[in-house]
């Protein structure tokens, strides 16, 4: 399986969801980087997601971006098989 990188804050409910549908398909593990007690990642993850809001996931080297857009790859039948190549 792929390895998993989310960025995160402590209090974001759309992190928790996110984490719970990737737990949901078999994920295991997710390295979480948190921009609340980390700062300094918030300004890596705007550069390199250009986004300012979080989650931001990471499925290996691709870029899912944020919970909907997670949420929409897993409706159209893409989570899966993106974890498992």
């Amino acid at each position: 399986m792929k390895p998993v990188k989310m960025y995160t804050t402590q209090v974001c409910p759309f992190c928790l969801r996110a984490k719970a549908l990737l737990k949901q398909r078999g994920v295991t593990e997710i390295e979480e980087v948190r921009i609340d007690l980390l700062p300094e990642q918030r300004q890596q993850m705007m550069a390199l997601t250009g986004r300012r809001t979080v989650p931001q996931i990471f499925i290996g080297d691709t870029h899912v971006g944020g919970c909907d857009d997670l949420m929409a790859l897993d409706q159209a039948g893409g989570l899966v098989p993106m974890l498992q190549n």
